[in-house]
């Protein structure tokens, strides 16, 4: 005989000892599988522990230390001492080496955005379009020491950038050796270097792009101009926003490729945050003063993440 009590009848005529016991099982059902699901994330989580949040403590302890390195014992507390030296009167950390790093970073923004736009929006329009992507992927899979020595040469009096200038009647310069020119020059390479990521992302963000809003734009009449700034670059703002977001977190941290150029020469024309923490710890012995300047620059990098978060928020929501 087919039993029509509702669930509910059914757990009542069990008794509450019954309903205790369902409810106890689930319980353990449920922290078996807990326990099963830490087990399986468990080596992650230790090399999560081991790589970065030890390291980062560390880093916090050293930051208010004295320390020259090798022996535990010798870190001496000092407090904050190490960050108020970053900003006392004299320092250069603030300027130029903090400077240097943020105009290094917009630079590099600047000129990888604009070229990555305008080198998708050419790609997407061309035959062989395989052929294009491995040829400007490929400064990506190059190594920066390969990239910096290349460049550093081109640069050279008798280099193929000044051959270019000499070509069309323009006097030599002395790209790498003018503290004028120095760090635009290496804002170009590297912007160079990191533009072939920032393609592929354009590229992908151009293909998501119905096809129907660029037939209906052609039907009301808007031209090229209109099309790519009504249409094109407000659907990119993803794309846009991730391309912004990366290349200044790489601008604000780079340091291999100033120093195979320039090694934050001539001068501090090139110094940046990075290199001045390398110089800090490896070469003068000064633990403290290297942590604390990498907790300022993660700072700063938190901060500029945050604004263009915001920003691009509320441009999207204004649109």
């Amino acid at each position: 005989m087919v039993n029509t009590l509702a669930p509910e009848t059914t757990e009542r005529a069990r008794g509450p000892r019954s309903a205790a016991a369902a409810v106890d099982g689930r319980g353990r059902a449920r922290r078996h599988q807990a326990v099963v699901a830490y087990l399986f994330l468990a080596p992650a989580l230790l090399f999560f522990a081991v790589f970065l949040i030890l390291p980062l403590g560390f880093a916090l302890l050293l930051s208010m230390s004295r320390w020259t390195g090798f022996d535990l014992a010798g870190i001496d507390p000092v407090g904050p001492d190490n960050f108020t030296g970053l900003f006392a009167e004299g320092s250069t950390f603030l300027t130029p080496i903090l400077s240097n790093t943020l105009l290094f970073a917009l630079g590099t923004v600047a000129l990888a955005l604009a070229g990555s736009v305008l080198v998708a929006a050419c790609i997407d329009r061309l035959r062989f379009q395989g052929l294009w992507r491995t040829l400007y992927f490929l400064p990506i899979v190059t190594t920066v020491v390969a990239v910096g020595n290349v460049w550093k040469y081109m640069y050279e009096p008798g280099g193929l950038v000044n051959g270019v200038l000499n070509a069309v009647g323009l006097d030599s310069m002395a790209f790498l050796q003018d503290p004028d020119t120095a760090l635009p020059s290496v804002v170009v390479v590297q912007a160079w270097a990191s533009v072939g990521t920032a393609i592929l992302v354009m590229t992908a963000g151009l293909k998501s792009i119905p096809e129907s809003y660029y037939e209906a734009a052609a039907l009301d009449g808007a031209g090229p101009v209109t099309v790519f700034r009504r249409i094109t670059l407000p659907l990119l703002r993803p794309s846009l926003l991730f391309v912004c977001i990366t290349q200044f977190i790489t601008g604000l941290q780079s340091f291999a490729l100033i120093i195979v150029m320039t090694k934050g020469g001539p001068g501090d024309a090139t110094d940046v945050a990075a290199l001045e923490m390398y110089r800090q710890a490896f070469s003068y012995g000064d633990w403290g003063t290297a942590s604390a300047a990498a907790f300022v620059l993660f700072v700063v990098v938190l901060a500029v993440t945050l604004v263009q978060l915001w920003i691009f928020r509320r441009k999207g929501e204004d649109a």
